[in-house]
Order: C-alpha cells, then sequence, then structure tokens
C-alpha cells in the first residue's frame, strides 16, 4: 500500500468475502453483526456443504457465542461423553479423555460433534436474516484488483464486483491465495480418507458408543461417533497408502475400502461393512506462512491455513478467524492495523495446529511396532486432568487472544 492509500474502510462498498462455506459464513455475519454491510461470493450454483461429522472443540463454542449463534448451534450438536482411543490390532482401549462437568467447567465449553451440513445450515439461515448480508452463488473469485482504496472482486464471468475489502475464504484451492501466497498446489500428504455415514441401527450395537472413537493402527486409523440426534453414526477411515494425487469425494466400493485393513483386528475391520456410498478423498495441507494480507485481500481459514484432519480443528480455526477478524475491524479505525493484528494474532495459534496435525498423524494415529508401545505407554499414563492441561492452549481460545 502506498502511503498516500486512505487507511479507513469505505463504509460506501460492501465487504467481499469469496467462499460461502462455514468459514466465509461466519466471517460474513461476524462482520454483520459489528455494522458492516457484506457480499458473500460462493463459485457453486447453490449454498451447501458436501461432507459429512465434524467434532467441536470448546474453541469452536466460544466461537458461536461470539458470532450469535450459541444457542442454535447448541441445539443441534450431539455431546459426547469421551474421546476415546482403541488400539486396531488388540481391540483395546489405549485411553480415554473424559469430556463430562469437569471438562466443560474447565474450558467454560462443552465437547460436540454435528453434520457439517447441519452446522452450515446455521450460518446459512442467520446470513439469509440478515439485512446487512448478500449471499451470491455461481460467482466464482478467480482473481482481484486493487488501487489501494478498494478492491475488485473478478468473476468466472468476467463481471467485477468491488467492495472496500476482500476476505479469501474459498478454502484448500483458493484462487485468491495464488495471487496473494503464490505458493503453488497444495502438498498431497499420501493419506486417503474414505467417508461413509450410516443408520444407527446398522451400527453394531456393542459398538454404539456417545464417544468420538479412534480405532488406530499401522498406517491406518478408523474413526466413529453418532451424528444428528444419534439417527445416524459418522464414519471415517483413513490409510497412509502413499496416494499420489488430490481426490476429492470419488465413489468408491467397499472392497477398496477394506484394502488398507486387512492388517488390523476383525472387530475393528468389521465397522467397514457396516458402511455405505463410500467417497474418498486424498488428504492434502501447505506449510504454515506468514504473509495473509495483500493490500486490500486478507486470507481465512483453509484459505490460509489448511491442516490434516487429525487434530479435528479445521472448521473450528476457520471460525476463530472469523471472531478475530471482525473484531478487529470493528475497533480500529486502521484497516491496515487491524488487518495486521488480525495476521499477528492468528499465524502463530494455525500453524502450531498445522504443525501438530501432522505430528498426531505420525505419532498417535498411524505408528506402528515399538512407535506404537511407545504411544500406548505414554497415553495410558495421562489422567484426563492431565490431558486438559495438555490441550488447554488450544480449547481456551477464543479468536481473540493473542
Amino acid at each position: 500500500m502506498s502511503a498516500s492509500s486512505p487507511r479507513t474502510l469505505s463504509r460506501d462498498l460492501p465487504i467481499l468475502v469469496a467462499g460461502g462455506g462455514i468459514g466465509g459464513l461466519a466471517t460474513a455475519l461476524g462482520l454483520a453483526r459489528k455494522g458492516f454491510s457484506v457480499t458473500v461470493l460462493e463459485k457453486a450454483s447453490a449454498l451447501g456443504e458436501i461432507g459429512a461429522g465434524i467434532q467441536l472443540g470448546p474453541n469452536a463454542f466460544h466461537a458461536f457465542d461470539q458470532l450469535g449463534i450459541g444457542e442454535q448451534a447448541r441445539a443441534m450438536a450431539v455431546y459426547i461423553d469421551q474421546l476415546r482411543l482403541m488400539d486396531a490390532l488388540t481391540a483395546q482401549e489405549i485411553t480415554h479423555i473424559d469430556l463430562g462437568e469437569a471438562f466443560r467447567t474447565r474450558f467454560g465449553n462443552p465437547y460436540a460433534v454435528v453434520h457439517r451440513g447441519d452446522l452450515h445450515g446455521v450460518f446459512l439461515r442467520a446470513c439469509v436474516d440478515h439485512p446487512a448480508i448478500a449471499l451470491r452463488t455461481s460467482a466464482e473469485v478467480v482473481r482481484a484488483e486493487q488501487d489501494g482504496a478498494s478492491v475488485e472482486a473478478v468473476l468466472a464471468s468476467g463481471e467485477r464486483v468491488a467492495g472496500s475489502l476482500l476476505v479469501a475464504a474459498d478454502g484448500l484451492w483458493s484462487n485468491l491465495r495464488k495471487q496473494v501466497v503464490g505458493d503453488g498446489p497444495p502438498r498431497v500428504s499420501g493419506h486417503t480418507t474414505y467417508r461413509s455415514v450410516i443408520p444407527t441401527e446398522q451400527m453394531p450395537e456393542d459398538l454404539r458408543w456417545n464417544a468420538a472413537t479412534l480405532w488406530a493402527g499401522p498406517k491406518c486409523h478408523i474413526v466413529h461417533y453418532p451424528l444428528s440426534g444419534w439417527k445416524t453414526f459418522n464414519l471415517v477411515v483413513t490409510c497412509h497408502n502413499d496416494a499420489p494425487e488430490p481426490v476429492a469425494g470419488k465413489p468408491v466400493s467397499e472392497d477398496e475400502v477394506r484394502e488398507g485393513f486387512a492388517h488390523v483386528h476383525e472387530r475393528a475391520r468389521s465397522i467397514i461393512s457396516h458402511g455405505r456410498d463410500w467417497k474418498l478423498w486424498v488428504l492434502c495441507d501447505r506449510d504454515p506462512v506468514e504473509n495473509w494480507v495483500d493490500g486490500r485481500i486478507v486470507l481465512l481459514g483453509d484459505a490460509a491455513h489448511p491442516m490434516m484432519q487429525y487434530f479435528a480443528q479445521g472448521a473450528c480455526m476457520a471460525l476463530e478467524d472469523a471472531v478475530c477478524l471482525s473484531h478487529h475491524l470493528s475497533t480500529m479505525d486502521d484497516v491496515d492495523a487491524a488487518l495486521e493484528r488480525y495476521r499477528a494474532q492468528r499465524v502463530v495459534r494455525t500453524a502450531r495446529v498445522q504443525l501438530q496435525s501432522r505430528q498426531i498423524g505420525e505419532h498417535i494415529y498411524h505408528p506402528a511396532g515399538a512407535h506404537a508401545l511407545v504411544r500406548n505407554e505414554i497415553m495410558r499414563a495421562k489422567s484426563s486432568a492431565e490431558f486438559y492441561e495438555t490441550l488447554a492452549w488450544l480449547y481456551g481460545g477464543t479468536g481473540l487472544a493473542a
């Protein structure tokens, strides 16, 4: 930005948000509640979310409250009793973390699981109902042009949409990240995830635990937990099969899913047979970066800090971003200073989650042999209270903490 550029946001132009996923809608809602007009530009022809279940730590509920949808979010969540870690080779429990009253007292909010579509729907209804938010579909932002005082989002159709600021919440494959960071395509992890949602009555009765359960095995794992008022179970199985290329949502057969799990205990392996309509994703992330801001363009959510699934914090971090960005833009007159405060507060925290997500995959989800024995011994030795202290840096955050 040049020294002569205006330092305040024009109230004559809306703030533009590229992307209508959970992060984009949360940002739109946060900004609108602070008095800004917002236009959301979503590339899909309809606003919705693919995928199935997601886990929400207490920090997500802190953010819901800041964004004014705490009551609605709580109403559709399933409150689980435990995070449960099973050894997929022996079918024995390694450890569990209690999520009851002591956990809620420690962090001020619960741990829950939700269907991604249900959560997106909460944000979508709130945005539809807010008079300061305009929602546009079939509006993919391919690049942006700016003059220091404003920014234009250039759509795939060729249309230009003017705004005072452009928030890039357009995900892992963000077109705007290319412009701001220019770090090429995402890193392909080689981990393939297969997802299914199954009716509760088809889940083995002895495994209908009110827990987010992880069966950890050599280069593979299985996760399941109840969703949507216990009507269904979310089932996610992942194997480190060195998949070379990104894939998203490809339908696959049960036989293909089972290939990576021939070596685990039959009790764990049998869970796969209850899944239906399997789809696969090859997991990708990126290395953390510091440069999230270019003039009137700012990155948020997966466009800023895409991460592996192993910390169950992708959506939570995007929600925190939304809270932080809307707060600083509304409390600081100098837009450049507000964007820098947002960037500075969020970079280290999100980078830590990105890097630890990789480490958790390596050291908890997928180790083998002696490595797995070390995992078991370390994790068995910790009490729930000790796990709480280990997680305090993460679950105590609101998105506003430095």
